[in-house]
């Protein structure tokens, strides 16, 4: 099976604007596509994951990623579809973010000898002249045509700035500018970004003549990718330091029967034939297809020791042995009141939880353990010399955990 193919029947495409150009660049190794990041953040998260998948596969077809980042777009915030603009960050923490990014992409992506890029929008974006973007970029860009996108009409009723409208200008511009300067003929990006890029698209045909091909695809179910980076108690993480390989491991484990083979199709690098053996797959059956998705994703991001460890130590916490990669939240003096910790705050502090009022309505729910017991009582103090001097497992749900320890 080519490489289009095998994309299409992952589930990986949505809308193309040419699909046999598009197929005759990917097949044949010709493609040099982009795929934007936003450094909001030191580390990407496992909403990145697709994005990072699909460049690792059309590497290995021959295809030439560039790894945009948006360090100029952050200068001034993105909304992103959402309904408030994120806070705008300093010169040194997108640089830092940057430097994070290129770390834990290169466990995906083969930055050696060109054969990937990493570039960061900035270069151009930061030295642009107002009046040169109104003269050479503003006439190609109709407003009544804008607002027709989806982006913009979900934002309408609380009125737009017109920063906003500039972002897909910017977007738009960084197509043209890759494809100048670095021969990006494709790109690539979320379902939720159809409308800024077309709009690159546009940009190069109108600016370059008819001749200036470049394309477009989109990643079906992007949208819902993102919203994989969100667990009920924050981001899940690639950087080790912020999510464990454990709490990794487990975060796949624990994805819902109905989603299992799609993540599994989507995501891994397993054959397709191989996959579709698992369709039929019910029961007991779908919880070692969880297992196989959790291994090979832990082993992608954390490397093939660290997936053996996450899943020896699941089996062993689920089977009643003691799970020494359990993901172990450590207090101090200074989190005990009077030399306890109420069940709430421990809850809070454990990050099984992101808030008290989340934290009660578990326990209402009777859904919160120590060491087995179930905890009815919503102001259960635990005694810091307890939790000193034997283990305390705390417990949210049927499959999260924590280690709680007393320095």
């Amino acid at each position: 099976m080519n490489i289009y193919d095998e994309l299409v029947a992952r589930g990986l495409i949505a809308q193309v604007t040419d699909e046999k150009e598009i197929r005759e660049l990917v097949d044949n190794g010709k493609a040099t596509f982009y795929i934007g990041f936003d450094p909001t953040a030191d580390s990407l998260h496992v909403g990145h994951f697709m994005a990072l998948c699909l460049m690792k596969r059309l590497q290995m077809a021959g295809n030439k990623p560039i790894a945009l980042i948006g360090g100029g777009t952050a200068m001034i915030g993105d909304p992103s579809g959402r309904s408030d603009m994120r806070q705008m960050m300093t010169v040194e923490t997108i640089q830092h973010n940057c430097d994070c990014f290129k770390k834990q992409m290169s466990r995906f992506i083969d930055f050696s000898d060109g054969k990937a890029l990493m570039v960061n929008n900035a270069e151009w974006l930061m030295d642009l002249n107002y009046i040169d973007v109104l003269r050479e970029v503003g006439p190609h860009f109709s407003v009544n045509r804008m607002l027709t996108a989806e982006c913009y009409k979900q934002r309408m009723e609380k009125g737009l700035s017109f920063l906003e409208f500039n972002y897909m200008i910017m977007q738009s511009y960084d197509f043209y500018t890759l494809f100048q300067k670095y021969g990006c003929n494709m790109q690539f990006g979320g379902d939720d970004q159809w409308s800024n890029m077309l709009g690159g698209t546009e940009l190069i045909r109108r600016k370059l003549g008819k001749d200036a091909y470049a394309m477009t695809i989109t990643l079906l179910l992007n949208s819902e990718g993102k919203k994989m980076g969100k667990t009920q108690s924050g981001a899940v993480w690639l950087d080790p330091n912020k999510t464990s390989p454990f709490e990794f491991y487990q975060y796949w484990r624990n994805v819902a029967d109905a989603d299992v083979l799609r993540c599994i199709r989507m995501l891994t690098f397993l054959p397709l034939e191989e996959i579709d053996r698992m369709d039929g797959w019910e029961g007991s059956q779908l919880n070692e297809a969880k297992e196989i998705l959790a291994y090979e994703l832990t082993s992608l991001v954390h490397g093939e020791e660290e997936a053996k460890k996450a899943k020896e130590s699941a089996r062993a916490l689920f089977s009643g042995g003691n799970a020494a990669d359990m993901p172990t939240t450590v207090l101090t003096e200074a989190d005990l009141t009077d030399g306890n910790i109420d069940i709430l705050t421990l809850l809070v502090k454990s990050g099984l939880v992101s808030s008290k009022s989340e934290a009660r309505r578990a326990v209402d729910q009777g859904g919160v353990a120590i060491n087995g017991e179930k905890v009815t009582d919503i102001k259960l103090l635990l005694a810091g010399e307890d939790i000193r001097y034997s283990e305390t497992i705390l417990r949210r749900g049927k499959k999260n955990f924590r280690r709680i320890q007393l320095q």
